[in-house]
């Protein structure tokens, strides 16, 4: 007689989502919002700041801030941002997916700049107030985003993730490059590629701004899965190398954060988590703020520890190959 197989005892989720979720919404708008999502996030001036993707009734995506006292409960400004005139020789039709990196007295916004004419570009933007905002450079290379500036820079340059790209139907991974000056970028090498039969199988690129820690740089990044019926958006965590962060320490095997709820499994895109920020706090605590089906904000917490350990984590379950 065969004994029935012992139940799998479930760990501990490494992410917790709060209770509030979705935390911002489209309705919160003053304006003409159709989908808030996939927020670039700062403490500025004792508030949580959150400069939002906010898709309008004609479709183009604008910048939006929304603040908070508490981290949860937040109000948009009346106005999208004053965004700064493109040059002519780089147009913007459209720019999403804002990453803000404190550094240097200054705070540097990384984002996508796309054009119908010239396809999408990794656009950078500097601010002390967020309020008046002065456009630092539009990198020179098509196809590229999911930029991502660390907060100090890397044997004297700046270094940025991002995520270059050809055809948007092919497989891609994570690079890393560096600048003497935030216009000229260069020393482009691969830090990580997707991996066959993983949640993050299809592709992946860099979310938050990285967080510096003693066991290395913590980066949580996203991966797409292509399912034949539609991608899925996952989050995941690996540890790069202080002083060569090209150099991958650790890459945790099972995702962080995955879409399970309604509001991020039907929306704009369906079945999508999606982040740009990971904001550490004096507890030691990481809140996430993330686009759900790039309809809506949620927010998910954890431990920095936690998100460490994440990155050694080899799952048991999974099949080999």
């Amino acid at each position: 007689m065969h004994q029935a197989a012992h139940p799998v005892a479930s760990r501990p989720r490494i992410l917790v989502k709060s209770p509030h979720n979705p935390v911002l919404t489209p309705q919160q708008f003053p304006g003409e919002v159709m989908y808030a999502f996939n927020p670039g996030a700062i403490r500025f001036n004792g508030q949580y700041l959150l400069m939002v993707d906010a898709a309008t009734y004609a479709q183009p995506v604008v910048l939006w801030i929304a603040r908070s006292d508490d981290g949860v409960h937040f109000t948009p400004d009346p106005a999208p941002v004053d965004w700064p005139q493109p040059d002519p020789s780089h147009p913007e039709d459209c720019i999403y997916d804002p990453r803000i990196t404190f550094i240097d007295g200054e705070y540097i916004i990384l984002y996508a700049s796309s054009s119908s004419s010239q396809g999408v570009r990794v656009g950078i933007v500097k601010t002390h107030d967020f309020t008046t905002f002065e456009r630092v450079s539009i990198a020179s290379e098509q196809g590229n985003r999911n930029a991502v500036l660390f907060p100090e820079k890397i044997d004297g340059l700046y270094a940025r993730l991002d995520r270059p790209f050809g055809d948007p139907n092919d497989p891609c991974g994570m690079w890393i490059s560096y600048s003497p000056d935030l216009v000229y970028w260069g020393r482009s090498k691969l830090v990580m590629e997707n991996r066959l039969s993983l949640w993050d199988s299809f592709k992946i690129g860099a979310g938050a701004v990285p967080i510096k820690t003693d066991k290395g740089w913590l980066e949580i990044y996203h991966g797409v899965t292509n399912t034949g019926a539609g991608f899925i958006y996952r989050l995941g965590a690996c540890l790069l190398d202080l002083k060569d962060p090209s150099r991958v320490i650790a890459r945790g095997e099972d995702t962080i954060l995955w879409p399970e709820h309604p509001y991020e499994l039907s929306g704009r895109v369906g079945n999508v988590v999606f982040s740009c920020n990971a904001l550490l706090e004096a507890d030691e605590t990481v809140k996430i703020y993330y686009g759900s089906a790039d309809t809506c904000i949620g927010l998910a917490e954890g431990k920095l520890s936690d998100l460490i350990d994440a990155c050694y984590h080899r799952n048991h379950l999974r099949i080999r190959i």
